[in-house]
C-alpha cells in the first residue's frame, strides 16, 4: 500500500530536520528558497552539484533559480568530501558515472601519479540511470537486446567530473568520457584508460589507492588484475576498484563498478546523512 503521498507545502519544513529530494532538474532550487534555519537539504539532482550559476546555465540549459543558495551547498561525494558536508546546509550528492569516476581519479591526481593529457573513460549503465524518458526513446523496442552510446563528448555530468579534478590539480587536464546504455536494469562498469608520469609499477598505484580508501568502509580496492562485473556491487553501496595492467609501458586500466541507484545514488544520499547527523557511516546501508 502507498503512504498517503502530498504536494510540496513550505510549511512541513518547520517540523522537521532534513529533507530529501530526488526531482527533476530545479525543483529543489524552489524548495531551498523556503529552507528554515534548522534544515538541511540533500540533493539527489543536479541543483546544487555545480559552484557556479553561469557554469550550471551552460550544461543544464536553464537558469540557475536559487544562485544564492550555491554557496550554502557542497560536492558531496562521501569519500572523498567528509570534512566538509558537516558544515553545510545543503548537501548535493554527486551524479552515478561521476561518483564511479572519481573515486579511483582523485588520488591518484592527488598523488601525482598520472599523465592528466590523456584519460578517458568508458562507462557502461544500467538503462535505470538514464531515467523514464528512455523507455519512450525505445517504445517497442528491445531494451535487453541493445547496447547505446548517447552524450558522446557532451554528457552533462563531465561538468561536475571537470570541477571536482581542477580543485585537486592545477594542471591542464584532458578527460575523455563516453556513457552507453547496457541492456540491464542497472549497475555501472567503467573502465579508465590511464598512463604514467614515469615508471611506476602496478603495485604502486593500488598500494596508493589502498592506502587511500583503507578506512572507508564502502570501497573495496582488489588485487591487481581482478575483473569485475557489476553483479559485484548490485544492491550495495560499494564501490569496487581494480586495477590492471596493460601490454604498453607505463599504461594502466582501472575498473570501478557501483549499484548507480544505490552508491550512485540513494545509498550515497543515506551516507551523507549519517555524516551530516553524526550517525555511523554505514547505518541503514548494511
Amino acid at each position: 500500500k502507498l503512504p498517503n503521498i502530498k504536494k510540496f507545502n513550505k510549511s512541513f519544513l518547520k517540523n522537521v530536520d532534513l529533507v530529501f529530494t530526488a526531482l527533476p532538474n530545479g525543483e529543489a532550487q524552489d524548495i531551498s528558497k523556503h529552507l528554515l534555519k534548522n534544515n538541511v537539504l540533500i540533493d539527489l539532482a543536479a541543483d546544487f552539484r555545480l559552484e557556479k550559476a553561469q557554469t550550471y546555465l551552460k550544461w543544464y540549459k536553464q537558469k540557475h533559480r536559487a544562485a544564492t543558495k550555491i554557496k550554502n551547498s557542497v560536492y558531496a561525494l562521501p569519500e572523498l568530501s567528509s570534512n566538509k558536508i558537516k558544515k553545510f546546509s545543503i548537501i548535493s550528492c554527486p551524479g552515478c558515472y561521476p561518483t564511479s569516476i572519481l573515486i579511483p581519479l582523485i588520488p591518484l591526481i592527488k598523488k601525482n601519479l598520472i599523465n592528466l593529457g590523456n584519460i578517458i573513460v568508458d562507462s557502461k549503465s544500467g538503462y535505470s540511470g538514464a531515467g523514464r524518458g528512455v523507455h519512450k526513446q525505445y517504445a517497442n523496442k528491445n531494451l535487453y537486446e541493445s547496447l547505446s552510446a548517447y552524450g558522446v563528448g557532451f554528457h552533462r555530468h563531465n561538468s561536475e567530473i571537470e570541477q571536482e579534478i581542477n580543485k585537486v590539480t592545477n594542471k591542464k587536464f584532458n578527460i575523455t568520457f563516453t556513457p552507453h546504455l547496457a541492456p540491464m536494469f542497472k549497475g555501472i562498469l567503467t573502465t579508465i584508460y590511464i598512463e604514467t608520469y614515469k615508471k611506476i609499477s602496478i603495485e604502486k598505484i593500488n598500494k596508493s589507492l589502498n592506502q587511500y580508501y583503507k578506512n572507508k568502509t564502502f570501497v573495496k580496492v582488489l588485487k591487481t588484475n581482478s575483473l569485475i562485473s557489476t553483479n559485484d556491487v548490485i544492491n550495495t553501496n560499494n564501490c569496487y576498484l581494480s586495477v590492471c595492467k596493460t601490454r604498453v609501458k607505463n599504461k594502466f586500466i582501472i575498473l570501478s563498478a557501483i549499484d548507480n541507484l544505490i552508491k550512485g545514488g540513494a545509498g550515497q544520499a543515506i551516507q551523507n546523512m549519517n555524516i551530516k547527523f553524526n550517525f555511523s557511516e554505514s547505518e541503514g546501508l548494511k
